[in-house]
């Protein structure tokens, strides 16, 4: 997630990092770089110039030069309008409105229909809401197919009138239709195009004025960068919207969609999309984007990540196995699955500060755990819930069985009972022992 930017940036303030001399004609130089990864980051020529003269005017104002750590105070200074550029603070979603509407906008391919699928299973699961989805794409056949597929794969309900070409009709319906059978949460997926136009428009605008949504969000694929911003100007300018959606963050993205739209529309960035589940979604915090693409990571979020997978009956059961030295391959493989539901790996590695950095070349794989969940699955249920009964020939057949080399076995035996005896040495206090194990391990 804005890696380019992130390495450029990086770049640019280390010759203040305790680096040489620190003068004023040096720090003009680094904002002078930090502008220029701006603007290759499809930054809106303006909008970078105007932020490189704020950062320079609050750093000369705190007497930069004169400090201790100046690199530091520039790079928090830049911290500070970067989360100012992106909005300042999270704005919500309005879930007001009996039931509440939210009418979801954009242009063909930018993500929407997914988008709709991933914001009704994050008001299912995370707001206990009873949700609808709409189908108002009538001219794209393969629309409503589309969005039937999310909705039975997250287990709601998609409301669609097959034959009916008029979308301002379907959606006044299905709003009449989730009053009448207790729905409280109604998102209608209407049409995209691959351009503005007039058409498009003025039919939006009549299913806005129709069903008079709570929320009314367009979606923006964060790779097409200041076109994206253009294009939400253009929509804003019609349906004054409440909030922006950035999708593929996961992709190639240069950053200009996320660090210019806030500026060029004055509306808040609500959400973000992460990957292809329908899980990967997460609310907007500027603050927490800053600090990952200074490379600081997102410890916030990857708490709330673990803390949402959390099963405190589960991690007492856990507790008392390890305390009896009966913790087995059954209970590590639950704590694989619930790593997995965390999201996507390399998105997880990004938010340890220091170590997304570092990993930014090294493609991890979202089914890294693929040739250990083989080899466990391998096992018989003697093995797996008694480690110790693995011999030799035991070794030889699980290796055949999940199509692995008995090296690979041997390794996550080995780092297997590393984490036991570390879990074990949390458990009972012993700090120091465990730090000596952690140096050994991979």
């Amino acid at each position: 997630m804005f890696s380019n930017l992130s390495d450029k940036l990086d770049k640019a303030i280390h010759v203040l990092k305790g680096h040489g001399q620190i003068t004023e004609i040096n720090v003009a130089e680094t904002l002078k770089e930090v502008r220029r990864a701006l603007l290759d980051a499809d930054v809106n020529y303006k909008i970078a110039k105007e932020f490189t003269a704020r950062v320079k005017e609050k750093a000369l104002g705190q007497n930069v030069l004169t400090t201790l750590n100046p690199g530091q105070l520039l790079v928090k200074i830049v911290k500070d309008e970067l989360t100012e550029l992106m909005g300042g603070e999270t704005v919500g979603i309005n879930l007001k409105g009996s039931p509440t509407v939210i009418l979801m906008s954009g242009l063909q391919g930018s993500g929407k229909t997914t988008f709709s699928g991933k914001l009704a299973n994050y008001l299912k699961t995370k707001k206990s809401k009873e949700v609808l989805l709409v189908g108002c794409d009538v001219y794209r056949p393969a629309a409503i197919n589309q969005l039937k597929v999310v909705g039975e794969q997250i287990g709601v309900e998609v409301y669609a009138e097959e034959g009916n070409q008029n979308p301002v009709e379907i959606s006044e319906n299905a709003v009449k239709y989730a009053k009448a059978n207790g729905k409280n949460v109604v998102i209608i997926d209407t049409a995209g195009r691959l351009a503005v136009d007039e058409t498009m428009m003025t039919e939006i605008s009549n299913i806005h004025k129709a069903v008079n949504p709570q929320e009314t969000l367009f979606v923006v694929d964060s790779m097409t960068g200041q076109d994206a911003v253009n294009t939400a100007k253009a929509f804003n300018d019609v349906l004054n919207f409440e909030g922006v959606i950035l999708t593929k963050l996961d992709g190639d993205t240069r950053g200009g969609a996320a660090l210019s739209i806030k500026s060029v529309v004055d509306k808040p960035i609500k959400f973000i999309g992460t990957g292809e589940k329908m899980e990967a979604i997460d609310v907007f915090h500027p603050d927490r984007m800053a600090e990952r693409i200074l490379g600081m990571g997102d410890v916030v979020s990857l708490v709330e990540r673990a803390q949402e997978q959390y099963d405190e009956e589960e991690a007492r059961k856990i507790q008392k196995k390890i305390a009896k030295n009966q913790f087995g391959f059954d209970d590590f493989l639950k704590q694989i699955q619930q790593i997995k539901k965390m999201g996507n790996m390399k998105d997880l590695v990004g938010m340890i500060p220091g170590v997304g950095k570092a990993m930014k070349d090294i493609d991890i794989d979202d089914d890294a755990f693929k040739g250990i969940e083989a080899i466990i699955h391998s096992m018989t249920p003697l093995e797996r819930s008694t480690p110790t009964e693995i011999n030799a020939s035991r070794k030889k057949r699980i290796a055949k069985g999940s199509g692995t080399s008995v090296q690979e076995v041997n390794q996550l035996m080995k780092q297997f009972d590393q984490m036991s005896k570390m879990m074990k040495m949390m458990q009972g206090g012993g700090g120091k022992k465990m730090m000596q194990m952690m140096k050994g391990m991979k």
